[in-house]
């Protein structure tokens, strides 16, 4: 694949989306309550008003030459709530994949997310919930969807991870007793740690460390399958890394970055040298560097003995070297500052002190360190509106011209 950027179309009017989607997300709650209280049902219907085409169960249409549909032309106006749609996964399907996130995003974030990686063979999840995503509303919607486990925060918890050994390793020393992003990076390990444990007692294949704002794009294969995906890895070979493509930000009144963000700056491991250094000053646009966040991908891991993460994006084997191989079309696709609430979110979310120094000591990478100093000096909506549409906001000229770049992709 060549081109820079990659899109997915949206549709419907932002004006009655989020409406539509308030209503379907209540029908959508209920329905989980009625439906889902034999969890050791494997046949499952997924709710909703209307059915809608989607990749690997319904044939789609492509009508543009020059803009990647990433996630196959769903007309759907508030993915992913349909009706009449039947997972059956089989006892003897193979591999078996699962994803451990640490969490406390609210509910119509993470329902989504769970009815998305179910769709491409993803069967269990290991949530680690706090703040929002605890509480018991959420929870008990959670619990009900077969093949989701939740692990609260506890101090029982806490005392367990206290005897991990990643307390006497020193590469992840420099995280320890720092607060905001240091601490969550720290939490994401303990956490991944046990969720280890919970992927073998479910006799799990695959592995995947992701959060609720990134989905796996399972490119390259016939039927949109994660499952086809890993299923052809070789057996000597260890890990298989994902690399992240970032959202672009072509609106500023987006509610549902899954349904409405359609556009994707790829990661430098999919370009050509002469595209992404011919491009890099156009796509950075004054911002620190080429992604606003991170660009080293996600990774999955085969389940098995010593193994251990490697950080939040890879993985490690206390015993040996892990084989690794890299997807050449595969990717995440990594939802980030998606909404304008986003920048007030994460000024709020650690309570550090508004200066450079303060705030480096919450935040490791360095746009979110900026973003959150300007934003606390602006208190005007306004201007923080304006400072969005500055630095994150794609714009339709722009995005037109990017777009028209991807007829390099194969």
């Amino acid at each position: 694949m060549a081109g820079l950027y990659s899109s997915i179309k949206s549709s419907a009017s932002s004006s009655s989306l989020l409406l539509l989607s308030l209503f379907l997300f209540s029908v959508a709650a209920f329905a989980f309550i009625l439906q889902w209280r034999d969890v050791g049902d494997t046949n499952f219907i997924w709710p909703s008003l209307k059915r809608i085409e989607f990749p690997a169960m319904y044939t789609t249409t492509h009508t543009s030459s020059s803009c990647v549909d990433a996630l196959g032309q769903s007309r759907s106006i508030s993915f992913p709530y349909f009706k009449d749609w039947k997972f059956s996964y089989k006892l003897g399907l193979k591999p078996k994949i699962c994803i451990t996130s640490s969490t406390s995003a609210r509910l119509e974030q993470i329902l989504p997310w769970i009815y998305y990686h179910k769709v491409v063979g993803v069967t269990n999840f290991f949530l680690f919930v706090e703040g929002k995503a605890a509480t018991a509303g959420v929870s008990k919607v959670l619990e009900s969807i077969p093949g989701v486990k939740l692990v609260h925060r506890t101090k029982e918890l806490e005392e367990e991870q206290a005897k991990s050994r990643m307390w006497n390793e020193t590469p992840m020393s420099r995280y320890f007793y720092k607060p905001c992003n240091y601490e969550l990076f720290v939490k994401q390990y303990l956490n991944t740690e046990m969720a280890i444990v919970m992927a073998e007692e479910a006799h799990m294949d695959w592995i995947f460390h992701l959060d609720t704002d990134e989905l796996i794009y399972p490119a390259g294969t016939r039927e949109y399958s994660l499952v086809e995906l890993l299923l052809d890895v070789p057996e000597y070979v260890d890990m298989v890394i994902f690399p992240n493509y970032e959202s672009c930000v072509e609106r500023d009144d987006i509610h549902e970055p899954f349904s409405e963000v359609s556009l994707f700056k790829k990661n430098y491991d999919h370009l050509t040298e002469e595209i992404y250094y011919g491009n890099y000053k156009e796509s950075v646009r004054g911002n620190p560097g080429y992604f606003l966040t991170y660009s080293n991908g996600k990774s999955a891991a085969r389940v098995q003995q010593h193994l251990r993460p490697n950080g939040a994006h890879r993985w490690y084997n206390y015993k040996k070297i892990p084989n690794e191989v890299m997807f050449h079309e595969a990717a995440v696709l990594h939802y980030t500052y998606a909404k304008f609430s986003d920048l007030t979110s994460r000024r709020d979310r650690c309570g550090c002190k508004p200066t450079k120094e303060h705030v480096k000591k919450c935040f490791f990478l360095e746009f979110d360190s900026d973003i959150v100093v300007k934003v606390t000096e602006n208190t005007n909506n306004d201007n923080i509106l304006k400072l969005w549409k500055q630095l994150l906001k794609t714009r339709g000229s722009q995005g037109k011209l990017l777009k028209s770049r991807t007829h390099l992709w194969s």
